[in-house]
This record gives C-alpha cells, sequence and structure tokens, in this order.
C-alpha cells in the first residue's frame, strides 16, 4: 500500500468475510468508482463468532470470490490467514453503550468486540481514504462509527443501502445455507417489514412491534429472535413514534432446519 500512497492515490476498502454476492458486489463497484485503489478483505473472523457451530459453517468460496473481484474491477484481494491477523491474541476491549449492547450486543456476547478488533485491524493495514458497509447491517455500521470517532481513524464511513432479491429477501452470504424451500419461507421476513411500514401509520410503534413479531412467528419454520425498533443514531430502543425523528427496525429472525440465521431492517422514518 506504500506505493500507492506514495502516488497519491486514494485507497477504497470493503471489508468482507467472503461467500460474496452482489450485495457485497455494489459495495466493491462503489468503491471503484470513487477511489484510484478498492482493496476487499475477505476474512472470517474467529473472534466475532460466540458461537463455534456458526463459525464453522460459515460459508468460505474464496476462489469464486476472487473472480467475482476480478470481473468488477478490485484492485486488491486481501485475504490474509488467522495468523497474519492476529499473530498473538487480540486482548483490546471495546464498549460503545448502548450501541453495542442492545440487539446483536445482547444476543451474541462479545461479537462486536471482535467486530471492533478486526476492522480496527484492517483500518491499520491498509490506511484507507473510505471504508464500504452494507446497511443490511444496520447496527454494525453504528458500533464501527463509534469506534471510527473513539481512535481517530481519519477516514470516511460510507454506508450503503441493502441490495434484496426480487422477492425482497436482503441479500447475505448465509442465504446459502438455506434450501429452496426455506429461502421462499425467508421471503416473508422482508415483505413482513415493508407491509409494517404502512401498518405503521395507524398504529403505535408497539402495536406495530408486536405485528410484526406475531406475523413471523405464525409461520412454521421461522422465530423472530428479536425485534426492536431503535433511534437510528444511537439504536436506544423507543416505545413511540414521535421519540425520535430518525427511526429503524431491526430484526433478527432463525430460518428452517439448521437453522439459519437471518437479519434485516427497514426504516419508518
Amino acid at each position: 500500500m506504500a506505493d500507492y500512497r506514495a502516488a497519491g492515490k486514494s485507497v477504497g476498502l470493503v471489508p468482507t468475510m467472503g461467500a460474496l454476492h452482489a450485495g457485497h458486489a455494489s459495495l466493491v463497484s462503489r468503491s471503484v468508482k470513487e477511489n484510484d485503489v478498492t482493496v476487499v478483505s475477505v476474512f472470517v473472523n474467529p473472534t466475532q463468532f460466540n458461537d463455534k457451530q456458526d463459525l464453522a459453517k460459515y460459508p468460505r468460496t474464496l476462489e469464486a470470490d476472487c473472480q467475482l473481484l476480478e470481473g468488477i474491477g478490485a484492485t486488491i484481494a486481501f485475504a490474509p490467514s488467522v495468523e497474519e491477523v492476529y499473530p498473538e491474541p487480540d486482548t483490546r476491549t471495546f464498549s460503545y453503550p448502548p450501541t453495542d449492547t442492545v440487539m446483536e450486543g445482547g444476543f451474541r456476547p462479545g461479537h462486536f468486540n471482535g467486530v471492533c478488533q478486526v476492522v480496527s485491524k484492517l483500518f491499520m493495514m491498509v490506511e484507507p481514504d473510505r471504508a464500504y458497509f452494507g446497511e443490511k447491517d444496520f447496527q454494525q455500521i453504528a458500533v464501527i462509527r463509534r469506534m471510527v470517532e473513539d481512535l481517530k481513524f481519519p477516514l470516511q464511513m460510507v454506508p450503503c443501502p441493502i441490495v434484496r432479491e426480487e422477492s425482497g429477501l436482503a441479500l447475505s452470504s448465509r442465504n446459502a445455507l438455506l434450501t429452496a424451500e426455506e429461502k421462499a419461507l425467508a421471503t416473508n421476513i422482508s415483505r413482513t417489514l415493508f407491509i409494517s411500514q404502512h401498518y405503521a401509520k395507524n398504529h403505535t410503534l408497539e402495536e406495530t412491534k408486536a405485528w410484526v413479531i406475531d406475523t413471523l412467528n405464525a409461520l412454521d419454520g421461522l422465530e423472530v429472535q428479536y425485534y426492536e425498533i431503535v433511534d437510528g443514531r444511537s439504536l436506544a430502543s423507543l416505545s413511540a413514534w414521535d421519540d425520535s425523528d430518525d427511526i429503524v427496525g431491526c430484526i433478527t429472525v432463525f430460518c428452517g432446519h439448521l437453522p439459519v440465521r437471518l437479519i434485516d431492517n427497514i426504516r419508518y422514518k
């Protein structure tokens, strides 16, 4: 990277865990348009998994990933080993409540600490001018933004819109773990969220939240782990629509027989 820096070239970073799909491709394409050099990291980070089985079954498709990246103009595919990223145990702790303690933070202890560990390391290794993240991981973006402010990284965070299949299902590497039947079932997640935007116009926040949860739990094969309607900046839970002018609903649903854990979100205002 030193040669690119010496030449005055701008650098964009797209951090990923691989199993790349059209959602990742949209981030890479945007970085290619906005920077001279685009680095895409492909690294399944062990420190952000609190479930070893989840880590073991996470899809790994490095050869296909590299082919995709070459086709859309990425400059560098950075696929380090665990030993390269963590030559010794990372004992750093990051704490940004309530942003990292609610929702995913509550159900996956240590997850966001691991995210901050690896993303901060990638930022130090690559030294990007801009870093690109998909808004499907809405809470992750909020936590990383806090970390960037805390550690004073001189870079621009670039959140990018959720990319969806024609069915509305949010693109995710985990979708590859679904059978065709389970994938069809999973489309009810986004469909219910979209309908809830209209439902919310004539119902309270608590009624809307309960309706989403009850609607999805009524479907055999889906189980809502949580659905929270939060302030889009702090991620603090809300109890009324007028509590914030930036309101996002964040959901996690278990789908199918494995089951596969899927996340999504929707903006109310």
